[in-house]
């Protein structure tokens, strides 16, 4: 019986001590360290901007002045990059407007407005018809 003892606190001893190097030890199978690049953002700057969510919904005017659509979303692709402003245009409260894609440097915020300096409503309207996916 006194053998059984030992080997059963023998092995106890055995496997805290393995399950402790492996807690302990330093995650080598992890690969090769990675670091993240952060860009230095100013808050105050940001802070100053523009809300996707106070954007859409917004009236969208040309160089004109006249109203050519409504700001339905904004999409971030998924590289990350390019904004992209999807507006209805045409149609009329809501009836029989269709989805349109711009890139966001196509817009201006001029006097508190967004503006696409250079389209026509007819411009908007001839654009491929954006649709989500699901």
């Amino acid at each position: 019986m006194l053998k059984v003892v030992e080997v059963t606190i023998v092995a106890l001893v055995l496997t805290a001590t393995a399950v402790a190097t492996v807690a302990l030890a330093p995650a080598w199978s992890q690969g090769v360290p990675q670091t993240m690049g952060l860009v230095k953002v100013d808050p105050n700057t940001v802070a100053t901007g523009y809300r996707a969510s106070k954007i859409v919904g917004s009236e969208v005017y040309n160089g004109a002045g006249e109203s050519v659509g409504t700001v339905d979303d904004v999409i971030v692709s998924n590289d990350g990059n390019v904004p992209y402003v999807v507006l209805a245009v045409g149609g009329f409260l809501g009836m029989g407007q269709r989805l349109v894609v711009v890139g966001s440097s196509s817009l201006a915020i001029k006097d508190g407005k967004i503006v696409i300096a250079n389209a026509s409503r007819d411009a908007l309207k001839s654009l491929p018809e954006f649709k989500y996916a699901d």
